[in-house]
């Protein structure tokens, strides 16, 4: 199984003022200001915690690959890269397991509609992410993915999280069975994995809400 490669970041932040500095010139101001103050957006201080843990690297493409007007435009060359595990849970009918929403630290509740999902380590393999995943949002140690089942895309697009910053999410899927899990309705599960965001006063994820949908084909 495949293990994570993110890009290098060329230059280290040693505070979050010093990551705002950089990304200043290159992103527009109102954009960066609602990061943490817009509801379900996650603080400057997170994209820094990101960045010093390895879960993001910040990618500066060249002008030439974005630029198609002639002229030299920052925001469209920043990306946010990521790479990202996924995992598809069915219950015996067939139903697939899709986190509704979350509650974050401040309050707000993000809308997601998305199957488990966890930022991958540099190097970590995939078996290993997707262990820590079920272990730190659904508080379960017992998960076997299916063989035969990894597949592995490159999705560019919006960041609901950082409005403003394009991310590109290097998505390492797979298909896989946990066990103890309720095979009816909707439950919740406490989130085990954020401590460090807790303690250095970022936003983090405090619950996740969960449901089984059919699956017609189109749950990411």
């Amino acid at each position: 199984m495949k293990r994570a490669s993110l890009p290098t970041l060329p230059i280290a932040f040693s505070s979050p003022e010093s990551l705002l500095d950089w990304i200043r010139p290159r992103l527009p101001a109102d954009a960066i200001a609602s990061w943490g103050a817009t509801p379900g957006t996650k603080s400057l201080r997170n994209l820094w915690l990101e960045i010093c843990k390895g879960e993001a690297s910040l990618l500066l493409l060249p002008h030439s690959q974005n630029d198609t007007k002639g002229e030299e435009d920052d925001a469209s060359t920043l990306l946010r890269v990521v790479n990202v595990a996924t995992l598809r849970i069915r219950n015996p009918r067939g139903a697939v397991l899709v986190e509704s929403h979350q509650l974050l630290s401040d309050g707000a509740v993000r809308y997601r509609h998305l199957i488990l999902s966890e930022k991958m380590m540099p190097g970590e393999p995939v078996g290993e992410a997707v262990a820590r995943a079920v272990r730190e949002e659904l508080g379960k140690d017992a998960v076997r993915i299916l063989p035969g089942s990894y597949q592995m895309k490159v999705e560019e697009k919006a960041s609901v999280s950082y409005p403003g910053l394009p991310a590109r999410y290097v998505v390492h899927s797979v298909d896989a069975e946990v066990d103890g899990l309720p095979e009816e309705g909707e439950f919740s599960t406490e989130e085990n994995g954020e401590e460090f965001e807790a303690t250095e006063k970022a936003i983090f994820v405090r619950r996740h809400f969960w449901k089984w949908v059919a699956d017609d084909g189109n749950i990411q």
